[in-house]
């Protein structure tokens, strides 16, 4: 299983040039059967990225453009009158599939943005008193513009809580660029070239193994520790919430699973604490005049716990 990560992480970067640690996170997070939440300025690849794992990994697909006239049921289904059967039929809505795309959720209403909460939490969707599964696995993969874009509002905390991470692609380097333009000379498209390595079932089996990777209890701590010094912490005005402590578990867990090893350490925690936390928190008034960012901070939350020797 591990060698066939590794090869899913190769198939994504045959579309996404130069992000080999942004496609890491990606992969850990659906490793850890979490959510995915991109933030960048449009035309970066975000996109690109949720459609090549699709591909890598076999996944259905689906993909819906957020904007303000999207509505709930356009997400989650409805209910409609069947002349030939004399009863109501449900008709499912574009959120049941494996990999389920939220281009721009950002901009779409408030409303439309809670149709996600029970399927992101539970699995499943309500309608109409009726509750219908989704398929497993389900991962969303969510993209935003910036807060401050135009057209754009801000996702609810509730919502924002339930993606596992929160990653930014940044524009690509120079070199990296170039790549980009030479490999769709002739009007070649990479994700053409992009190859199933697994299946959903494998996928669901990956995860499993994640489940199973071995941590100590002093590394249990050394989350709880962490993830509570962000509550007193005085720059914040609010800490990481108790389902942090749950993803920031799973995420060591799926880190260590893409290291080739079967137990947690540190530097696992380490790795994924940014991407699992900045989303989570809230910064005071005085943090944002002195230009202090959620990273600046949890790198000092990082600093101010030892390490586990183990």
């Amino acid at each position: 299983m591990s060698r066939q990560t590794h090869q899913i992480i190769s198939e994504v970067k045959k579309t996404i040039c130069g992000k080999d640690q942004v496609i890491l996170m990606a992969l850990t997070g659906i490793l850890a059967g979490g959510h995915v939440l991109i933030e960048d300025v449009p035309g970066v690849g975000k996109t690109s990225m949720a459609l090549a794992f699709s591909k890598a990994m076999g996944l259905n697909y689906g993909r819906v453009q957020f904007t303000p006239d999207v509505l709930p049921s356009d997400i989650t289904g409805f209910s409609i009158f069947d002349k030939n059967t004399g009863t109501m039929r449900y008709q499912p809505g574009s959120v049941f599939h494996n990999l389920f795309l939220a281009d721009e959720l950002n901009r779409a209403t408030s409303r439309t943005q809670s149709a996600l909460l029970e399927a992101m939490e539970e699995g499943q969707v309500t309608v109409d008193g009726n509750t219908y599964a989704l398929p497993k696995p389900f991962i969303v993969f969510a993209t935003q513009n910036p807060f401050d874009a135009s057209g754009t509002s801000l996702i609810p905390d509730s919502q924002l809580d339930r993606f596992s991470i929160r990653i930014s692609m940044g524009y690509p380097s120079p070199d990296d660029e170039k790549t980009m333009v030479t490999d769709r000379r002739s009007g070649r498209n990479p994700m053409d070239d992009v190859k199933m390595i697994c299946n959903a079932e494998m996928l669901i089996k990956m995860q499993e193994e994640v489940s199973d990777i071995f941590m100590k209890d002093e590394l249990l701590n050394y989350i709880v520790d962490l993830v509570v010094k962000t509550r007193n912490h005085p720059e914040l005005a609010r800490g990481a919430s108790p389902r942090a402590t749950l993803v920031l578990t799973s995420m060591s867990k799926a880190y260590a699973f893409l290291q080739n090893r079967s137990y947690v350490v540190p530097s696992d925690v380490r790795a994924v604490f940014a991407p699992v936390m900045c989303h989570r928190i809230l910064l005071k008034q005085e943090a944002e005049v002195n230009e202090r960012k959620p990273e600046d901070i949890m790198q000092d939350v990082l600093n101010s716990i030892p390490e586990p020797k183990i």
